[in-house]
């Protein structure tokens, strides 16, 4: 028995225990060895992609007409590009880890991405659950969003054999597809990751070292080559405080533009064109009394900034290898080490806040000790509700409200910005942060907002026979007009007139008319495409960019006018 598969297996246990429910709601899964398949694949996405549980398990696809797809996960939209992973898991229950991932369902993610992203190719029978996220990426296809996708099969043995390498090449999808391999020795080093990592950092040329408030900085410059190495040694425990650290693997344009320097005929200017390395550290110590060429003892190491361009230094790598090359000994990169405090959590967390916003990120770790944050925490701790303003693995009960839901509710339900809360997500704790949790929110407001919003997100997740078709794109939408009403029935013509005093009437009429509420933003909305649409037929493809878009909330206004 292979003793990481035998981690994995027994991990398995309780993460069925956990989707048991939505396992048969959603998905009709009833047999046990089927959940504990679905769970290994449940447990991938989360782990892989570093997810919530409930938007993990809204990536799952698995059941009949999946098309050989198990999961699929959409980025949203940025400089024109957006990411897609696909998984297929292959869960066995001999635990000796010795069988390769078949060469067939490779050749079945290959089909499946030949025929998904082309919007043109009949895909026939294929689920709900898939078909909605598939129309949703080729929707943003034929607005000329270029797809960059991510393949990962999964299994608790070997990596896929000659045959399945020889379907990937044959079918010549190039650098828009990456193709990578999970079973259970990477998992439970993912999922180890917050070991702690000693390294020796083997610095080039000269360097800065400065003393500042308690805290040390080391500025230096560092090959390549050796950034390569260290990743290659410790994974994803030096990533940890990274949170765009799986975007390296996307192969977006700023990646190719890394790779491409690396190979061209003057990687020196490698260290010119890039940005550079954060990395913190709890300790370091090295020889002073070199002038330069410095080895450099590090404690509890982590990079900060720079994931993407470590993974893709790897990458590259690893292609060169393939031809019998390796790096080039005269690209370096610029690197900044600080050791912080231990006991400066916040110090840390703002570094990585400053050093990643030039790009967009998702910031909501960033934000948890944010003093608008611990007095929502507080002001919905109040009312018999938890703010987790912080991520936690374990899944959320009924009473628990995340910061990312409350977020997407919030812009939804009382900002009116239901596209921006489904599409942009990106942004909720970045440059819409001071409009979502402005300073006259309330734990009140906010827990009446996500309470409405799960409404309309159950009946995405499992639409009733009588649901039309949009349901699927339109929750914060619906969520929008229920809001609407509610306050009507309150007898408040602003959400500022919710607060603590009349919460307990507001959740009351939720629990009694919340799907009345529902029914009738349906029709709301069923009226507004009318009239956007002239009444003609729209495919799925069309509502997807419908609600991504705003012109439909101008439809609605229009209704609630009249």
């Amino acid at each position: 028995m292979n003793i990481n598969a035998s981690i994995i297996d027994q991990r398995l246990g309780g993460v069925q225990d956990e989707i048991r429910g939505r396992a048969v709601d959603d998905l009709n899964i009833k047999d046990p060895e089927r959940q504990k398949s679905l769970a290994f694949v449940y447990l991938c996405v989360k782990t892989m992609l570093d997810l919530e549980p409930d938007v993990a398990f809204d990536c799952l696809t698995e059941g009949g007409g999946d098309f050989g797809v198990d999961a699929m996960h959409l980025t949203e939209e940025v400089d024109g590009e957006f990411a897609v992973t696909l998984f297929q898991g292959k869960y066995k229950k001999q635990l000796d880890g010795t069988s390769n991932f078949p060469g067939s369902g490779l050749e079945s993610l290959v089909n499946a991405i030949r025929h998904i992203f082309n919007p043109n190719s009949a895909l026939g029978p294929v689920n709900e659950r898939l078909m909605a996220q598939v129309e949703a990426a080729r929707s943003l296809i034929r607005d000329g969003v270029i797809p960059n996708v991510r393949a990962i099969a999964c299994n608790n043995g070997l990596k896929w054999a000659d045959d399945g390498q020889s379907s990937i090449d044959r079918a010549g999808f190039g650098a828009q597809v990456t193709w990578e391999y999970v079973n259970h020795d990477v998992l439970v080093r993912m999922l180890q990751r917050t070991k702690s990592v000693k390294a020796t950092l083997r610095l080039t040329g000269q360097a800065i070292v400065e003393d500042m408030d308690f805290s040390r900085v080391f500025i230096g410059r560092i090959p390549v080559a050796e950034i390569a190495q260290l990743i290659q040694t410790h994974g994803d425990q030096l990533l940890e405080r990274n949170i765009r650290r799986y975007l390296g693997l996307h192969g977006n344009r700023v990646n190719e533009g890394i790779r491409a320097t690396l190979t061209s005929n003057t990687p020196s200017n490698f260290y010119f064109f890039n940005n550079g390395l954060t990395l913190v550290c709890s300790d370091f110590s090295f020889n002073a009394l070199q002038s330069s060429d410095y080895q450099v003892k590090v404690k509890d190491l982590q990079v900060v900034n720079g994931g993407q361009t470590c993974m893709t230094i790897v990458k590259t790598d690893e292609e060169l290898r393939k031809l019998g090359k390796t790096l080039p000994d005269d690209a370096s990169v610029l690197v900044r080490l600080y050791k912080l405090p231990e006991d400066n959590e916040d110090l840390v967390l703002q570094i990585t806040h400053a050093t990643n916003s030039q790009n967009p990120v998702d910031l909501k770790d960033l934000r948890s000790n944010d003093e608008r944050q611990r007095q929502l925490e507080a002001s919905i701790d109040a009312l018999g509700y938890t703010y987790r303003r912080k991520r936690a693995d374990a899944s959320t009960k009924p009473t628990d409200i995340t910061s990312g839901t409350a977020a997407e509710a919030i812009l939804a339900v009382w900002r009116r910005a239901p596209h921006q809360a489904k599409f942009f997500s990106r942004e909720h704790f970045g440059k819409l942060y001071k409009t979502i949790f402005s300073d006259e929110l309330n734990g009140a407001q906010t827990v009446v907002a996500v309470l409405l919003f799960r409404i309309t997100e159950n009946h995405r997740r499992r639409p009733t026979p009588s649901d039309p078709q949009f349901v699927r794109y339109a929750s914060c939408f619906a969520a929008m007009q229920m809001g609407r009403r509610l306050l009507v029935d309150l007898g408040k013509r602003e959400f500022s007139g919710l607060d603590h005093r009349n919460f307990a009437q507001a959740k009351g009429l939720i629990e009694r008319e919340g799907e009345a509420y529902f029914n009738l933003a349906v029709g709301d909305i069923q009226a507004a495409l009318a009239r956007l649409y002239g009444g003609r037929d729209v495919s799925l493809q069309q509502l997807a960019a419908t609600f991504r878009r705003g012109d439909l909330i101008e439809e609605l206004d229009a209704g609630c006018e009249g």
